[in-house]
């Protein structure tokens, strides 16, 4: 938390995340234009909001794409703001929208989050569905084999989906990747992909979920308040046992 406080604390810092909230996914070139700054500085903040898991990268090719990811945000929210009596609403401008996607082949969002635990354990968390009920308020159904199919029920005893998908790819405890869609979607729509990647980190675990393909504004206005409190939420369970108190998070198909 120090980390994040201290990259917050810099107006250029502050900057960068502006920007990248305006315009998600940009390249180091792209961000040193938009700020009339040489590579060298912008390289130097970007690496401190790294280490804060401000920012987090993907490589597409040669380039290297930048990311605003809202998870420490919203853990802010949770330990400084909602225990103080704030407007929930309020406290979730803070990571509620990421921009639109300037290029198809852009991940709509990359959110990443570290937790205290084994590849192990957040991969069960993930795929269980009795755990995945307690901090999502949804339970994700399937044998996680792939080709398989997948659901995202409620927990209300009616076995509702509102999410249905097929699993792409599944290589515990390292990687899982599902396609997400309505039940009565058109067949012939594509749908959107989620991708959880889950890496040691040293002592810890790291954690990235990129969400693809979401279809609107309104879908992704929704991805971007609803992964950051589902993944705060695992995060509580794991490293203590307990949700954060929540309601069932629908992230967008």
């Amino acid at each position: 938390m120090d980390k994040v406080f201290k990259a917050l604390a810099d107006q250029t810092r502050r900057y960068l995340l502006d920007r990248l909230h305006e315009h998600n996914g940009q390249t180091l070139g792209e961000l040193c234009r938009r700020l009339e700054m040489t590579r060298q500085s912008a390289t130097q903040h970007l690496a401190v909001l790294e280490a804060a898991n401000l920012v987090s990268t993907v490589r597409r090719g040669r380039e290297k794409l930048h990311y605003l990811n809202p998870v420490p945000l919203n853990e802010i929210q949770e330990r400084w703001i909602d225990k103080f009596e704030r407007p929930r609403l309020r406290a979730l401008s803070l990571v509620k929208r990421q921009a639109e996607e300037a290029m198809a082949d852009k991940p709509a969002f990359v959110y990443v989050i570290y937790i205290e635990s084994t590849p192990e354990k957040v991969w069960h968390a993930l795929t269980d569905a009795d755990l995945t009920a307690e901090y999502w308020g949804h339970s994700n159904v399937s044998d996680w084999q792939v080709g398989s199919p997948w659901e995202h029920q409620r927990t209300d005893g009616s076995g509702t989906a509102d999410v249905v998908g097929t699993v792409v790819e599944s290589s515990p405890p390292t990687r899982l990747v599902t396609t997400w869609a309505a039940p009565d979607a058109d067949a012939t729509a594509e749908p959107s992909r989620v991708t959880f990647d889950i890496q040691p980190h040293g002592d810890i675990v790291r954690l990235t979920v990129t969400h693809e393909n979401l279809a609107d504004e309104a879908e992704r206005t929704a991805a971007a308040g609803g992964w950051a409190a589902v993944l705060s939420n695992l995060k509580s369970l794991i490293e203590t046992g307990s949700p954060l108190p929540q309601q069932p998070w629908l992230i967008p198909r």
